[in-house]
């Protein structure tokens, strides 16, 4: 979110610590989705099913979740009474339909490109449009100055893709399989964006929740009834449950983002966010490979480097805000 929604008075250190550590969680429990929702559209042989179940899962969740909270209905009446009379654009509650394509990607492209690789593409994607959303701002959202060191970290963003993509890539490889995640990560950044919208008006991260998870279950049932008109139903399912927790682990990943925007805000957020993703990733690829290469070298040089094009995007921006700050406490 944007300073409207930052509080006046500074947290204090133990807060931001406690604050900084749960968006590192989050990020790494998207990247953890990512391998879930991977292996569950491997074993299925179907990405289609597998993202509508992780996606329609997480929807029942919150579902369950806004029913027992007054606040939570409170802010989704809010929410549908803005919309109605156009007080807000009705696509503002659609930041779902990106995260539903994220969902997506993790079972089609994971279980061929692995979870580093995968979320390297992702984050390169996620880096861009948020500089270009920070640009042209959205909603209340104030358009920021296209610094030099936003320019710099987008562009080593792209190099870092080119590293840890270029050696994987044989004759047999298809380019969808590394255009689709970072095409999708464009998306996440304009995600995050209008769900903290609704979060505003809402008061409430649960509001800002269901909605993301009805437009993104939404999309993937439209995407899963013609896939299942072409290829019909799986035919079985496996009996691990871990892989069908890919939805709760979302329902807690972008409940914990909306909770932690209004104290440490977006930048520091999306920071703590793809640190932990990225960290993730590399230990999961690691420790449970998702096929017999393991890490490849290039893949863990293309991380760093995008971790290091995260904070220099970062570092102008996060100077530029602290000012503001302590004018408006003047």
């Amino acid at each position: 979110m944007t300073d409207k929604t930052t509080p006046s008075a500074a947290p204090s250190r133990l807060r931001l610590a406690l604050c900084i550590a749960l968006a590192t969680l989050c990020g790494a429990g998207v990247a953890l989705q990512s391998r879930i929702n991977g292996q569950l559209g491997s074993d299925l042989h179907d990405g289609f099913v597998a993202a509508f179940i992780s996606f329609g899962s997480g929807l029942v969740i919150i579902a369950i979740v806004l029913l027992v909270s007054r606040p939570g209905r409170r802010g989704l009446l809010t929410v549908t009474g803005a919309i109605r009379r156009r007080e807000i654009p009705w696509w503002h509650a659609a930041g779902g339909v990106a995260g539903g394509l994220f969902v997506l990607s993790q079972g089609l492209v994971v279980g061929l490109l692995g979870i580093a690789l995968f979320t390297v593409a992702a984050v390169a994607g996620q880096t861009i449009s948020g500089m270009v959303i920070d640009a042209r701002g959205i909603g209340t959202v104030a358009p920021k100055a296209i610094t030099v060191t936003r320019l710099v970290g987008a562009a080593l963003a792209l190099v870092a893709v080119v590293i840890a993509v270029l050696p994987q890539v044989s004759g047999h490889a298809h380019i969808w399989v590394i255009v689709f995640p970072f095409a999708v990560g464009l998306l996440l950044a304009w995600q995050q964006a209008v769900n903290g919208q609704i979060k505003t008006l809402a008061a409430s991260a649960t509001t800002a929740t269901f909605f993301n998870f009805v437009a993104g279950t939404v999309v993937l049932a439209v995407f899963g009834a013609v896939n299942l008109a072409i290829a019909g139903l799986p035919r079985g399912f496996p009996a691990s449950p871990v892989l069908y927790l890919g939805g709760l682990v979302g329902v807690l990943f972008i409940a914990g983002f909306a909770v932690v925007i209004p104290i440490i805000g977006v930048l520091l957020q999306s920071l703590c966010a793809v640190s932990g993703q990225l960290l993730m990733a590399l230990l999961l690829d690691y420790i449970a490979p998702a096929d017999a290469k393991g890490v490849a070298i290039a893949t863990v040089v293309g991380t760093i480097l995008t971790l290091v094009a995260v904070v220099i995007a970062s570092l102008r921006s996060r100077a530029a805000i602290e000012p503001r700050r302590a004018a408006t406490q003047n």
